[in-house]
C-alpha cells in the first residue's frame, strides 16, 4: 500500500540511475545522454546570460533617455506660450511629479572658422542642470554660474569644430517670421562653458544655453516652447500623464516619453520576446536529443522491460523508470546551466574586458565601447520563466518513449530470446 504512494518507487530509482550509467554495451546511449545534458545546461545558461545583458542594455538606454528629456512634454499650439510659470507650479503640486522645468526648443548651426556643425539648442533654467543627467556626464569645464552667453555642448560638436572650453562658438538660426528681423538668420557668439559626453556614440547634438539667453537669441518674447515634466516613477508616467491633462488648457498639448519614443520603445519589447523564442530552440533542441537517447535506451533494453512486465512491473511503472532517467538529464542540466549562467552574469565584470579585447582583434580599429561596457542585469521573473521552461521541456521529451516502453509486448520481446 506504501509503494502506491511513493510517485517513484526505490526499485525505479535503482533501475533509472543503473540505466543512465555507462556500459560498453550501451554506450551509445550513454553518450547521447551526456550530449543531452550538456545541451540543456548550454541552453539554460545561454537564455539567462543574453536575457540579462538585454535587459541590462535596455536598462541603460532607458536611463539614458529619461535622464536627458522630460517624461512628460507640455506643448501649445503656437510655437512660444508666456503663461507657463503659473502652469508650472499647478504641475509641481501634482502627486508624482518632482520637478517642471521650462524649455526652450531650436535648431541652429554651430561654426568655427569654415567648419559647420547642426545642432539642437535648448534653452534650460541653471536647476535643470542641477537635477539633471547632463551634470554627472559633463567631461570638460563646469556647470556653475550657468548664465550669460554660454553654452555647453556635446562633446561630439566640440570634436567636429575643433573646440574646447572657453573657446567661442558661433551659433546660426534661421529668423523668426514674427521676429525683430523676420527672415533674416540670427547670428550669435557664445563661449563654450563645458563639454559633456554621451554613451554609445549615437548622435546627440546638444548645445545648453540659459533659459534667459535663448529666450533672447530666439526672440521668444518671453515665452518658452515646452514644459518638461520629471516623475519619480517614469514606467507609470501615464497615470501623472492624465492629471497632467486636467490641468492644461484645451490648446495644450501633453506627451510621455513612451509616445515620443514609441518606435524605440517597441522595438527594445519586441526584440527582447522575439530573442527569448529564438534561444528557448536551443533548450528545445537539446530535449530532442533526450527523446532520441531515451528512444534508444529503450530499444536496447527491450528484454529487460519484458521480464521486468513478466515479473509483474506495471505498465506505469516502465513509464516511470524511463519519465525518471529521462527527467533527471533535464533536472541536472537545468541546475547546472542554472548557476552557470548566474554565475557568469555575476562575474560579467571580469570576462568584459577580455571579450573587449578579442572583440576588439577582430575588429580591427573599430570602436568596441559596446562590448567594454557590457551590462547584465539578472530579472528573478525571467531566470524562473527559462528554468520553469528547461525542466518543462525536459519533462515533456520523456513521455513518448516512456510510453513506448510501456506498450512493449513481453512475449513479441521475448520470442527469438
Amino acid at each position: 500500500m506504501g509503494s502506491r504512494i511513493i510517485p517513484f518507487g526505490q526499485h525505479e530509482r535503482v533501475l533509472a540511475a543503473r540505466y543512465l550509467r555507462a556500459r560498453r554495451k550501451e554506450g551509445s546511449a550513454s553518450v547521447t545522454a551526456v550530449f543531452s545534458f550538456l545541451g540543456i545546461m548550454l541552453g539554460v545558461a545561454t537564455l539567462i546570460i543574453v536575457m540579462s545583458v538585454m535587459t541590462g542594455l535596455r536598462e541603460q538606454l532607458l536611463d539614458i533617455i529619461l535622464g536627458t528629456e522630460g517624461h512628460l512634454i507640455v506643448e501649445a499650439d503656437a510655437r512660444y506660450f508666456s503663461e507657463f510659470e503659473d502652469l508650472a507650479l499647478n504641475v509641481t503640486g501634482r502627486p508624482g511629479v518632482l520637478r517642471v522645468s521650462p524649455i526652450i526648443n531650436g535648431q541652429a548651426m554651430a561654426s568655427w572658422r569654415s567648419r559647420v556643425v547642426p545642432g539642437r539648442v535648448r534653452g534650460v533654467q541653471p536647476q535643470y542642470l542641477d537635477n539633471g543627467e547632463i551634470t554627472q556626464r559633463i567631461r570638460r569645464g563646469s556647470a556653475e554660474s550657468f548664465e550669460g552667453d554660454v553654452v555647453i555642448i556635446w562633446t561630439g560638436i566640440a570634436n567636429q569644430l575643433g573646440l574646447t572650453v572657453g573657446d567661442r562658438v558661433t551659433l546660426l538660426t534661421p529668423g523668426e517670421p514674427e521676429g525683430d528681423f523676420p527672415g533674416v538668420p540670427l547670428t550669435r557668439s557664445f563661449t563654450i562653458q563645458a563639454v559633456f559626453f554621451m554613451e554609445y556614440d549615437y548622435e546627440f547634438p546638444e548645445i545648453l544655453m540659459p533659459l534667459e539667453t535663448a529666450m533672447e537669441y530666439f526672440e521668444s518674447e518671453r515665452g518658452v516652447t515646452s514644459l518638461e515634466v520629471m516623475v519619480d516613477e517614469p514606467l507609470q508616467v501615464e497615470d501623472v500623464a492624465d492629471q497632467v491633462r486636467t490641468l492644461v488648457p484645451a490648446d495644450y498639448r501633453v506627451r510621455d516619453w513612451k509616445e515620443i519614443n514609441k518606435s524605440l520603445v517597441n522595438a527594445l519589447y519586441v526584440e527582447r520576446n522575439v530573442m527569448f523564442f529564438i534561444l528557448v530552440l536551443i533548450i528545445l533542441v537539446a530535449a530532442m536529443n533526450i527523446v532520441s537517447g531515451l528512444v534508444m535506451l529503450v530499444k536496447d533494453k527491450g528484454r529487460d522491460i519484458a521480464i521486468l512486465r513478466t515479473m509483474g512491473a506495471s505498465q506505469g511503472s516502465v513509464m516511470r523508470v524511463f519519465i525518471m532517467a529521462g527527467g533527471s538529464i533535464g533536472f541536472f542540466g537545468t541546475v547546472f546551466g542554472f548557476l552557470l549562467g548566474i554565475a557568469f552574469c555575476l562575474n560579467i565584470g571580469v570576462i568584459r574586458e577580455p571579450l573587449a579585447r578579442l572583440v576588439g582583434a577582430f575588429a580591427g580599429q573599430g570602436q568596441i565601447s559596446f562590448v567594454a561596457q557590457l551590462p547584465a542585469v539578472i530579472d528573478p521573473m525571467e531566470v524562473v520563466a527559462v528554468v520553469l521552461m528547461g525542466l518543462l521541456l525536459s519533462l515533456l521529451a520523456t513521455l513518448y518513449p516512456a510510453w513506448r516502453a510501456a506498450q512493449l509486448d513481453p512475449v513479441e520481446a521475448l520470442r527469438y530470446e
